[in-house]
């Protein structure tokens, strides 16, 4: 991908003109990008958007203050504990398959992983840049999150009920990298890609899928929604100016084995967590 020959964090803040992929100028191939694109994200993460808004809509409405309510993101889906094992496994499988879909629908329009950035050409660099969005994103987000939590617009949240059980912290683990495979994979390699294809400005298509990701957090507060807007637009520019889609993945799996596997021991053990 060409850049500019300024550097620097202003330089940062530019879009640049990608060298891929090629627009797409035929009416019907262009009628076909966006029913695909809502077909798509009618079934994954568009839907999930709208049902945390729903969710989010019904808070509201509870007598209830945000802040006294929870938003439970790994919960127990069966009493006996090797069904509930499947099912975990299950449900992190779906999301890795979200994943799979928008990269099987790229690589059918001749896309390839390196295009995206999933390729191992630069193991030092990605995760240097794994390492530089971890620190840039996730105390901050953090933060953020106990700022709006003690503002009252954010719900409680507990990253996971899961019991204590000798596969919870793979259980965990496995959940975090699903949730980050289908979400760096489609709201960034296959949504940015596709509004390429479509001609869309880099920063219009940037701030798009940042609000879609916010979207689908409605249902922790609105904390949920500004935290993962900004991580939306920090991870988007990211990919927009190096091409690289593994370090996204691994730093959102970072953020939310931290979250998940981090909570679950320390729950109970420490007076801050809600």
């Amino acid at each position: 991908m060409s850049t500019t020959a300024r550097s620097g964090p202003r330089a940062w803040l530019r879009p640049v003109q990608p060298e891929f992929p090629r627009q797409i100028t035929d009416p019907g191939e262009r009628r076909a990008i966006k029913f695909e694109l809502v077909l798509v994200f009618g079934i994954t993460l568009g839907l999930s958007g709208a049902r945390s808004l729903l969710s989010l809509v019904d808070s509201l409405l509870r007598p209830v203050p945000l802040a006294q309510q929870q938003a439970q993101l790994n919960v127990p889906q069966a009493a006996a504990s090797v069904l509930d094992l499947l099912q975990q496994l299950l449900s992190a499988a779906q999301l890795i398959g979200w994943g799979g879909l928008g990269l099987y629908l790229l690589w059918r329009a001749g896309l390839k992983l390196r295009d995206l950035g999933l390729d191992r050409r630069k193991p030092r660099f990605d995760t240097l840049v794994t390492i530089g969005i971890a620190a840039l994103i996730g105390i901050p987000g953090l933060g953020l999150y106990f700022l709006a939590y003690h503002l009252g617009i954010s719900l409680a949240i507990q990253p996971s009920t899961l019991d204590d059980t000798w596969w919870r912290p793979i259980a965990l683990t496995l959940s975090a990298f699903g949730n980050a495979f289908a979400e760096e994979i489609l709201v960034i390699g296959y949504l940015l890609t596709r509004l390429r294809q479509l001609g869309v400005r880099e920063n219009t298509a940037l701030f798009g899928a940042a609000v879609l990701r916010g979207s689908y957090h409605l249902y922790q507060g609105f904390g949920g929604f500004v935290g993962n807007l900004v991580m939306g637009l920090v991870f988007g520019r990211v990919w927009q100016r190096t091409n690289r889609l593994w370090p996204l993945v691994a730093a959102h799996t970072l953020f939310d084995v931290v979250s998940f596997v981090g909570y679950s021991l320390l729950k109970g053990h420490v007076s801050w967590l809600p």
